[in-house]
């Protein structure tokens, strides 16, 4: 199973009182934050692999691969590079609008902002750094003296990004029903289910199906309006 990392960054918004926590907001980086490909591809465009991973990406996407065979497949190509040199290079990676601001209105909610993705540790741990989640999972590359090894030393599937969700959620004393999880695809779908609120955002067929609400937008600040509804049906007041 991919382990769990918690961002250590002064950008992090902390709660300081427990009792202000009010639930936990989910969100998916590949095809949610980062617009499709995804990070993965994008990162193999670096990488020179990109019309390999484009394939295998689309291969999980339509249930002929499982994401360990297609984390396999994409491990081979980060043989040799550093945490840093990976790093540098997702600062230029395309995300959708709004984010520090999804984050920073979640968090004057009470709502903890974590992503929940199958995307590499590396990124999660960019991402949480850069705009102040607060935790991330996600499948673990071996490194050895600095450098990947091209092996994958943890990984994770969409059942465990559903575990680790609602392992998180329990931390704070809260139920898989005090979250809301946001996505696009099949990776989703097992969160979305045990969600109070899903939402699928520029989302593929099975995810809009199964989801309780589906938007679209180059922002993922649209999704603002519908937590603000969720919490006045849970009886909590949205703060202006």
């Amino acid at each position: 199973m991919g382990s769990v990392g918690r961002a250590r960054d002064n950008l992090v918004l902390t709660i300081s009182n427990p009792s202000d926590v009010t639930g936990v907001v989910f969100i998916d980086i590949d095809g949610t934050l980062v617009p499709a490909p995804g990070s993965a591809v994008h990162v193999a465009r670096y990488l020179g692999t990109e019309a390999a991973m484009a394939e295998a990406e689309a291969d999980y996407a339509a249930g002929r691969l499982t994401n360990p065979q297609v984390a396999a497949v994409d491990a081979k190509s980060w043989s040799g590079r550093t945490e840093r040199e990976i790093d540098d290079w997702l600062a230029g990676v395309p995300l959708v609008d709004g984010i520090q601001e999804t984050v920073v209105w979640c968090r004057g909610q009470g709502l903890i902002p974590v992503l929940a993705t199958l995307a590499w540790q590396s990124i999660g741990k960019h991402l949480c750094h850069r705009f102040g989640f607060d935790a991330y999972c996600g499948p673990e590359l071996e490194t050895a003296e600095g450098r990947f090894t091209g092996r994958v030393l943890a990984e994770l599937d969409e059942y465990g990004k559903r575990d680790f969700a609602v392992r998180y959620a329990g931390s704070l004393g809260l139920s898989s029903r005090d979250c809301a999880a946001i996505g696009d695809s099949r990776s989703d779908l097992p969160l979305f289910k045990k969600a109070g609120l899903s939402i699928a955002f520029n989302a593929d067929q099975q995810a809009r199906e199964t989801a309780d609400v589906s938007v679209e937008g180059e922002d993922i600040r649209v999704v603002i309006p519908l937590l603000e509804e969720w919490l006045k049906v849970r009886g909590t007041s949205p703060s202006p």
